[in-house]
């Protein structure tokens, strides 16, 4: 089955032709300045129409960064896309196109994209997270995206875990708050130590930057423990940049189990994505094609 997946981002717009799971041919271009619903639109528009195969008409899934209604056709809140509440996407997209189109949120596409050909597939419920510039996720249950009564399940990246710190969102003390990377960025500044994250990684066995790395640790830690007592998923799947160092799972496994009850630690299975950058573009396509449904 063919679908043309694609994945609006803040900086980059990436789009790809898939085939039963694979990608066959792939675009990217810098996303349209402003952000502006007109030229948006024209961009994926342009996009999709490139990666048409010639005289057939081949669905389109959109992967976007915010909030979505139920029925997965109009915007609720695209914080770093201004002016986007209550645009009817979906019926924009398939006018310009003259095709069915399909709309999801991003981590949400990431994780039907490794459920379709990455860490989670031959699974029917898990969790993915992504560790980020901010903190997404995507749940699926018996074979299933969860999307919640008002559409918005799966925030996990607002599971209130701290005290008094802001989130972007309007809440405080959310994990996004705590260990997104410009959370932990800003952090590393006022401890007065360098805020480039790959490199702090790669130093975390000094003392002081492994304290600064606990915090987060500690946080991603609670956080995992509390999905899995909430949803005893088969697996979490755990992508994101800041999940891409060397000995990321083997870092974060000690600081999980301590806040797990005894019989979930011999059931807690945490992998690393498997499709990186490509997850959410694949998921999108599977969302045009109407799996996970």
């Amino acid at each position: 089955m063919r679908a043309i997946g694609i994945d609006l981002g803040g900086h980059n717009t990436k789009a790809a032709l898939v085939v039963d799971g694979t990608i066959q041919e792939r675009l990217e271009e810098a996303t349209a300045p402003g952000r502006r619903q007109k030229e948006v639109c024209a961009q994926v528009a342009r996009l999709a129409e490139a990666l048409s195969p010639a005289g057939e008409v081949v669905p389109v899934g959109l992967g976007v960064p915010g909030m979505l209604d139920t029925f997965r056709e109009h915007i609720k809140k695209m914080p770093n896309f201004p002016n986007w509440e209550g645009v009817p996407l979906k019926a924009l997209l398939e006018e310009r196109l003259s095709r069915p189109v399909a709309i999801e949120n991003d981590a949400n596409c990431y994780a039907l994209g490794e459920g379709w050909t990455g860490a989670a597939k031959g699974l029917s419920s898990y969790v993915v997270i992504t560790l980020g510039t901010g903190v997404g996720g995507g749940i699926v249950l018996d074979g299933k995206l969860l999307k919640g009564t008002h559409g918005m399940a799966g925030e996990l990246g607002h599971i209130a875990i701290g005290k008094d710190e802001y989130c972007g969102c309007g809440g405080r003390g959310h994990l996004e708050a705590i260990s997104g990377a410009d959370a932990l960025e800003r952090l590393a500044r006022s401890w007065g130590i360098p805020d480039d994250l790959s490199r702090l990684w790669r130093e975390r066995r000094n003392p002081v930057i492994a304290d600064f790395w606990n915090i987060a640790l500690d946080a991603w830690g609670r956080a995992l423990a509390s999905i899995a007592h909430t949803l005893d998923p088969e697996a979490i799947i755990i992508g994101g940049g800041l999940s891409r160092g060397e000995g990321f799972l083997e870092s974060l496994h000690p600081h999980v189990i301590p806040y797990l009850a005894l019989p979930f630690r011999e059931a807690l299975d945490l992998r690393l994505s498997l499709l990186g950058n490509d997850a959410a573009i694949i998921g999108a396509a599977a969302v045009a094609l109407g799996y996970f449904t």
